[in-house]
């Protein structure tokens, strides 16, 4: 192992267990690729400050894309045993251009480096996940355009409640992720901003252009306070926390989808490829795709949790605490992507049967309100219409009677308030439907427009 760089102020040597206990190269080697880049930038950056030669910078930067090259080996940290991923690349660097080297350092604490690093790494896996994001939003508009005119129940407390079209409830989750969309965008953002240039918390003190080393890295802008960039990590809650809301949204489709694609429901079919069977019970076709989605939610909440809890008492500014980011994020990031991409998968595949959901609207009392509201346009207010409907329904129940085996005679011997009419509200929820025009509504027409809406919005988001 490489000599530390604090090594001067110490005369013995640390505890082994305690080497072992705060090593992070095991999990923070992902930053690899993005340790050198940053360093890359800075050896650029200390040219223009005189640190370094034309000579020094062009061998730094090219020995650091030699590390690159070979690091694509899995074999490459074979044997490591440096305390991170920075004091590994270091130490590479140091066999590969020699004692010009040491120089990398100069104006740059591992504080900022750190930042940097997680900044580059994050800045990419959100642009990975808004990708996943959209590829699931155009599997439900696919989805949802194979079967434009499909009428299922809508629910609360999972009773069937209204009739709505099947693109209509396709149209719910696509604007859940759109927003999940706009939060990862605002979670880029604040990511998007370079932290070189702060030092350990009171700003270097060489007088580099941050500016220029922001446009080299492309950084969007630069941070404002030096101490605020060695203690901050709201950026990395704030992209944790946009994925716990697409986890939310993901989880609550697979449970629909587990639900609808049962016996008990037998709406949709799962493909093979998305589904296993049973060791024991041959006929067996459990949706495990969606089930391991919606349990890798506790693993995406909890990490959440973790670093939450980990940055709410820590005083200004870095505290060795911070380490600790780097395994909830990338679990966050590897379970969210990995799920939205499966999600795709079992969207793409999946198949809806659509005389199923729309028997059991025929056979429920999803007409119910509807019937409430032809009473109330006809002049009646809706508290007697709610009543009348009621009884309607308690005599359906009770009778035995789906609302479409109703005569315009048998209504009206209910209720003279029944015009003929009312035996169209009732055979058919579509009829019903037509009355819901507004926008954001369930009218064949609003959700076409809603649709086609969708289809144009996603070219944008």
């Amino acid at each position: 192992m490489q000599e530390k760089l604090y090594g001067g102020r110490f005369e013995g040597g640390q505890d082994k267990f305690f080497e072992k206990f705060s090593e992070s190269l095991h999990f923070d080697k992902r930053l690899f690729d993005v340790d050198i880049t940053g360093s890359q930038a800075f050896a650029r950056a200390l040219e223009s400050v005189g640190i370094l030669s034309a000579e020094e910078r062009a061998t730094i930067v090219a020995s650091f894309e030699a590390i690159r090259e070979e690091g694509q080996d899995a074999a490459y940290f074979a044997g490591a045993t440096d305390e991170d991923v920075h004091s590994f690349v270091i130490r590479k660097l140091k066999e590969k251009a020699g004692a010009v080297a040491d120089k990398i350092h100069t104006g740059r604490s591992r504080n900022e480096q750190v930042s940097l690093d997680t900044r580059l790494w994050l800045r990419a896996s959100i642009e990975s996940t808004i990708e996943a994001t959209l590829g699931l939003m155009r599997a439900l508009l696919v989805l949802a355009q194979k079967y434009p005119q499909a009428v299922v129940p809508g629910y609360t407390h999972l009773r069937r409640a209204q009739a709505v079209l099947w693109p209509h409830y396709l149209l719910a989750y696509f604007e859940m992720f759109a927003r999940d969309v706009e939060r990862l965008r605002q979670a880029h953002a604040r990511t998007n901003v370079l932290p070189l240039g702060s030092g350990a918390l009171a700003g270097s003190a060489f007088p580099f252009d941050r500016e220029a080393i922001a446009k080299d890295l492309q950084f969007a802008s630069i941070t404002r306070n030096s101490m605020d960039v060695s203690a901050d990590r709201d950026f990395a809650l704030d992209y944790m926390h946009a994925a716990n809301l697409v986890m939310l949204h993901l989880s609550r489709l697979s449970e629909d989808w587990i639900l609808y694609s049962s016996e008990e429901f037998g709406w949709l079919e799962l493909s093979d490829g998305v589904t296993s069977g049973s060791s024991l019970m041959p006929q067996k076709k459990n949706p495990d795709s969606l089930e391991l989605i919606r349990g890798k939610c506790g693993r995406v909440f909890g990490a959440y949790s973790a670093l939450f809890v980990t940055m709410k008492g820590l005083p200004l500014t870095y505290n060795r605490d911070m380490q600790e980011d780097k395994e909830p994020l990338f679990e966050v990031a590897e379970q969210t992507i990995g799920c939205l991409q499966m999600a795709a998968i079992v969207a793409q595949q999946v198949v809806l049967r659509p005389e199923i959901p729309e028997k059991a609207c025929a056979e429920s009392w999803v007409v119910a309100t509807d019937i409430a509201e032809a009473l109330s346009r006809a002049g009646l207010p809706f508290h007697q219409s709610h009543q009348v409907a009621g009884r309607l329904v308690l005599h359906g129940i009770k009778t035995g009677k789906n609302p479409a085996e109703f005569t315009a005679a048998e209504l009206q011997a209910f209720d003279a308030r029944f015009t003929p009419d009312f035996v169209d509200v009732l055979r058919d929820p579509r009829h019903g439907m037509q009355t819901r025009a507004v926008p954001g509504g369930t009218a064949p027409a609003s959700v076409a427009k809603a649709l086609r809406e969708a289809l144009e919005r996603i070219e944008s988001l």
